[in-house]
């Protein structure tokens, strides 16, 4: 077992951890064009991951081995284990042949507090419910509807940040596999971007780097490659991001929960198109007159 202290405002030692790689070589036979060719193709890796409170281990996902300490934060944020980066005092990875421990201490009443309410969320990189002990934990939204930003999201900004985003994308460029969530400024330039095998964690890392760089109150928006599902607004309204932007559809339950939140919620994003679902005053053009044409979408 190899294991590193990590400072979360200091990562540098992460280099230090032997972590498995985000992904690996394999053989495979490709046909195409009635050729069949014998080659060497790049696969996603996916490794357990347990996440661990002051001793006690919480949760094991299926993660992409890269970014774990910003993974770490994100989650804990995301789950309301921890309000804010600070309250995150130690972190600590080990590595060993079974998967990936991130050994975390907390404050005493964060702790009481998880203890009180833990549930086993072994595997959540499908439907996102796995383990919820009770419906009442399915929605737990914020209780405040989060504040109209003053700036508008215009669809030049989507393009231009879709435009970027593939750059951006190493691990999807060696694997055609991983989901990305960047921070995107108001004029479509990638800021940020985390990757991962499983939407919810890409998310995840990604509110952790810029909670880690006190950027969750700059202007911007989080923009994902995947669909839009209920813990992916959940995760975005926790985190105090007011605008996100998938490349997928979302879920009835998103919507609804993006309303409630105060939340602009844009599916279907390609360059120079967009539907917004909720919230739709804070795109920055004039409204356009209703229509069933379905073609639109």
């Amino acid at each position: 077992m190899s294991g590193s202290r990590l400072n979360t405002q200091d990562s540098a030692s992460v280099d230090e951890l032997s972590l498995p790689p985000p992904s690996v070589s394999h053989q495979v036979l490709r046909v195409q064009s009635g050729n069949c060719v014998l080659t060497d193709d790049e696969v996603i890796e996916e490794v357990p991951v347990a996440l661990v409170y002051n001793g006690i281990s919480h949760a094991v996902m299926l993660a992409s081995p890269t970014d774990l300490e910003d993974f770490a934060l994100g989650f804990s944020l995301g789950e309301s284990i921890l309000t804010h980066a600070r309250e995150l005092y130690d972190l600590e990875l080990h590595s060993s042949g079974d998967g990936i421990s991130i050994e975390m201490k907390i404050p005493p009443a964060r702790f009481m507090e998880l203890k009180q309410r833990r549930r086993n969320l072994a595997g959540r990189t499908g439907c996102g419910l796995c383990g919820v002990d009770s419906l009442a934990h399915v929605s737990q939204m914020p209780s405040e509807r989060l504040s109209a930003p003053s700036w508008k999201l215009s669809v030049e900004a989507v393009a231009e940040g879709l435009r970027q985003i593939p750059h951006w994308q190493t691990l999807r460029q060696q694997t055609g596999s991983a989901h990305g969530a960047a921070w995107v400024d108001c004029q479509g330039n990638v800021l940020c971007l985390r990757e991962d095998v499983g939407r919810h964690n890409a998310l995840d890392k990604l509110v952790g780097a810029l909670a880690q760089q006190d950027k969750l109150r700059q202007d911007g928006f989080a923009l994902i490659t995947s669909r839009a599902s209920y813990e992916m607004v959940q995760k975005a309204a926790r985190a105090g991001i007011s605008t996100l932007v998938a490349v997928s559809a979302p879920t009835a339950l998103a919507i609804r929960q993006a309303e409630a939140a105060g939340i602009l919620l844009v599916g279907f994003a390609r360059i120079g198109q967009l539907v917004a679902y909720s919230c739709t005053n804070r795109l920055g053009f004039p409204t356009v007159e209703a229509t069933s044409d379905q073609s639109l979408l």
